[in-house]
């Protein structure tokens, strides 16, 4: 079953298990989410809720998407980022409801966690790609170059797709399968297992494992 909601990574720290073992988690706040639109399959061709999250000022947001909020009463505090969450069946919820993060999750389950990745600016190949790099002694002055990225006469060109220095960081991606060890519903707070991506304070959505 499809679910899940849009949050805030908080950082990382560690738990204890039952056990005692020492787990490293992240803590990500995860609503409350306030319903904005239901999509159904009869009006949409498709099932999904339309959530949003934190908030923003309402005077830095357009009359279309002032009025958009009016329907779920959301237009004195506008949520800073709005997203649809794609669902198996047309929703049971209504425009106006709130949802935190125990009506959606539970502990022992597995999730994947989409946010930013950090942007790292300009980057050679040695840190972007991995590359070894040449001898840092005898005189070398090959240290941290690409070294030879194409032929000459024939074919005369460079393929697409050679790795080289050029912008990281700063994408979307997804970290699969992570372990939910604890929900705190009264803080809207999960704990999940590992790290996920982006900076302290960046946006992170959060569905079911699809994987599992």
């Amino acid at each position: 079953m499809k679910k899940g909601l849009i949050g805030k990574k908080l950082g990382m720290t560690q738990v204890y298990s039952e056990t005692g073992d020492l787990i490293p988690v992240t803590a990500i706040q995860l609503g409350p989410c306030p319903v904005l639109a239901v999509r159904t399959q009869e009006k949409d061709n498709y099932s999904a809720l339309q959530l949003g999250f934190g908030s923003r000022k309402a005077k830095n947001l357009t009359k279309a998407d002032l009025g958009h909020l009016k329907a779920s009463k959301q237009e004195a505090t506008p949520p800073a980022i709005i997203r649809e969450i794609r669902l198996d069946a047309d929703p049971t919820q209504e425009v106006g409801a709130v949802l935190g993060v125990a009506d959606v999750f539970a502990a022992k389950e597995f999730v994947d966690v989409t946010g930013i990745t950090k942007g790292r600016g300009f980057a050679g190949v040695v840190r972007r790609w991995n590359f070894n790099g040449g001898r840092a002694t005898h005189g070398c002055g090959w240290v941290r170059r690409s070294g030879s990225i194409g032929m000459r006469e024939k074919p005369g060109k460079i393929y697409k797709g050679r790795h080289m220095a050029g912008h990281m960081g700063n994408v979307k991606r997804t970290v699969q399968n992570l372990l939910v060890v604890d929900v705190r519903a009264d803080s809207n707070i999960m704990l999940v297992k590992g790290g996920i991506p982006g900076t302290t304070g960046g946006y992170v959505i959060v569905k079911n494992a699809v994987k599992k």
